[in-house]
């Protein structure tokens, strides 16, 4: 088999196109939406929001209901939640995550107590089923998709004001508390579209890891929103493309192309990479020890 077949053969199958059309706009709007959350260093409400939608996902399967809608509605309402009690200061921003985090799981432990047979319908929202995935549900990751790229673009001057200086945002008249809601309203819809492409337990990767790639490679805030969904679209495809070469679980190998990705960043960024940082190191003169004097000094004495 040519390396064209390898690429193209994916493409003969309607599940296959569906399921890469998912994975490259999950990992668009996850690389937008997780720098902000990279920059804000709150990478714990992404893992803090993905397990949030766990009861509402479990309400809805008692209620045979929509299970992503009792998802999204969970998560939003977490995420309110969370940036409502963090404005009080003498409370930090991980504290009251951690209290609502596993406030959230264990409410949907409690819910699927009371429901058995439950495991096997609520399997695919715990590690994914990107190649089950429908023309309403790649209509429904287009659209909010493509709502969340244009908030994003909206707020984002605010939202970077915000995330750089606080109290400087507060003073110059924004409303601090309404973005903080607006950019967790954000990631609690990014990672419910992204539910289906890795799961629950595996989104934080896919919210986080791209942006955190970005971060390594450049200095500049514009250029890290265009790499960061850059790397997840094309991480999430090829992770998808080894899925289906390979008959190994697709959320799962996302993750570790993701997850190989930004170790190469780590150690080969050009400038915050390992060997950059040690090349460095070497390149600067050793320091005098103490005391010890130099030649000039000791030709005048």
């Amino acid at each position: 088999m040519t390396l064209l077949d390898l690429i193209t053969e994916p493409w003969d199958h309607a599940f296959m196109q569906r399921a890469l059309l998912v994975a490259a706009m999950s990992g668009i709007v996850c690389g937008v939406v997780g720098s902000h959350v990279v920059l804000r260093g709150m990478a714990f409400i992404g893992d803090a929001v993905s397990h949030a939608v766990f009861p509402g996902i479990a309400v809805a399967f008692v209620l045979k209901a929509d299970l992503v809608i009792g998802g999204a509605a969970a998560g939003l309402a977490t995420a309110l939640a969370i940036a409502a009690v963090a404005q009080n200061r003498r409370l930090k921003e991980d504290t009251v995550i951690g209290v609502f985090f596993a406030a959230a799981f264990g409410l949907g432990i409690v819910v699927l107590s009371s429901a058995p047979g439950y495991s096997g319908s609520l399997e695919s929202f715990l590690f994914g089923q990107i190649l089950g995935i429908s023309d309403r549900d790649v209509l429904t990751v287009a659209g909010t998709g493509t709502t969340l790229l244009a908030a994003a673009a909206i707020l984002h001057s605010r939202l970077v004001t915000v995330t750089l200086d606080r109290e400087t945002a507060r003073a110059n008249g924004l409303p601090v508390a309404a973005l903080d809601v607006a950019l967790y309203a954000m990631v609690a819809l990014a990672i419910v579209i992204s539910l289906q492409a890795v799961g629950n337990i595996l989104v934080l990767a896919l919210l986080v890891t791209p942006a955190a790639c970005a971060r390594l490679l450049t200095d500049r805030l514009g250029t890290m929103m265009l790499v960061a969904p850059l790397i997840g679209s094309l991480g999430a495809v090829c992770g998808l493309y080894l899925s289906y070469h390979l008959d190994l679980a697709a959320g799962g190998l996302i993750v570790l192309v993701l997850t190989g990705v930004f170790i190469g960043c780590w150690l080969l960024a050009p400038r915050h990479g390992l060997l950059a940082r040690m090349r460095l190191r070497r390149a600067r003169p050793e320091p005098e020890p103490a005391g010890r004097l130099l030649p000039s000094e000791t030709a005048g004495r």
